[in-house]
């Protein structure tokens, strides 16, 4: 199981994320709210103005400080690590 930190040391599992995206548009919005409603938001920005939504296959939604690019970024890094620790073994 691998960690990705999105911000302030809190952690989500790489394997269960499905999906990181700009939180401007209108659907993702009432996404948000409706996950909200339901109890599967989870808010890590730490008061910081929310720049990347991620969904998990669990259906929750984790609001993130940030941006999408620099989170792509770190899933990409962990997704390098994982292809050169199965190329070692």
């Amino acid at each position: 199981m691998k960690f990705v930190n999105v911000g302030f040391g809190n952690l989500v599992n790489a394997a269960r994320v499905i999906g990181v995206v700009s939180p401007e548009s209108a659907p993702i919005k009432r996404i948000m709210q409706r996950a909200k409603d339901e109890g599967k938001l989870i808010d890590v920005t730490q008061g910081r103005k929310t720049m990347s939504v991620i969904f998990t296959d669990s259906e929750h939604v984790l609001l993130s400080y940030l941006t999408p690019e620099k989170l792509a970024v770190k899933f990409g890094e962990e997704h390098e690590e994982e292809e050169t620790t199965s190329l070692a073994q």
